[in-house]
């Protein structure tokens, strides 16, 4: 009988396919949510070693921060949405190259090229991820309506518009598993942790040292770090 009930409980986990290292509180305004990321896709000669191994993002009253750094240089991608001051940057690192882009009005973030013409269609699935009760959506590329990618998200982190300037903007919550396209690169996040910590308000400024760049030229940058 202990058997039974040990095997089932392993059965469920690997249905589900998630597991979270920690539960945050549910409803918090400010902290910090962990991914592991899976690369997938053609990234020509670059080791996958040397790729941001995590996402971090950070939250404080409705601003946001994407942290995804590689050891590798100190290169990676960063996007900071502060509606309080009207910021809405993407910076690019990579050794001492340092550029950033202040994203228009209405524009994404840069980078998702690979995303446009993408249809989100909201199911009646849920799940618990991180012990937050999670909602799911599917994802079809014009490309092929007919192949989806699953994603989920979550009610219970109190983040308004947390997708506002990415490819998810019709989801309504804070996104626990999904995926992005960066060129012919597939990366796929999949929340491990949820912190509640205080995150001080220079976190989302928008950053000194960097040299202001067209879209075009930080889409290239971005493009040349994932097929290096």
């Amino acid at each position: 009988m202990r058997f039974s009930y040990v095997l089932f409980i392993a059965v469920i986990f690997a249905i589900t396919g998630f597991s979270c290292k920690e539960k945050g509180e549910k409803y918090i305004n400010q902290g910090e949510i962990h991914y592991n990321i899976d690369y997938k896709g053609n990234f020509g000669p670059m080791p996958k070693e040397v790729l941001p191994k995590n996402l971090i993002v950070s939250f404080k009253n409705n601003k946001i921060l994407f942290e995804m750094i590689s050891s590798f240089g100190n290169s990676g991608i960063l996007n900071l949405d502060n509606p309080e001051k009207g910021i809405i940057d993407t910076y690019f690192s990579l050794f001492t190259l340092k550029y950033f882009y202040a994203v228009q009005p209405g524009e994404q973030f840069p980078g998702f090229d690979a995303m446009k013409g993408i249809v989100i269609r909201k199911t009646i699935k849920t799940s618990v991820i991180c012990g937050y009760n999670c909602k799911n959506a599917e994802v079809t590329f014009p490309s092929d309506r007919n192949k989806f990618y699953e994603i989920w998200y979550t009610n219970e982190i109190n983040i308004k518009n947390p997708n506002a300037a990415t490819p998810f903007n019709q989801i309504d919550g804070v996104l626990m598993s999904f995926f992005f396209f960066l060129g012919p690169a597939e990366l796929h996040f999949d929340a491990e942790t949820v912190y509640k910590k205080e995150i001080p308000d220079e976190a989302f400024e928008r950053r000194e040292k960097f040299m202001r760049v067209s879209r075009e030229e930080i889409d290239k940058f971005i493009n040349n770090m994932i097929s290096l």
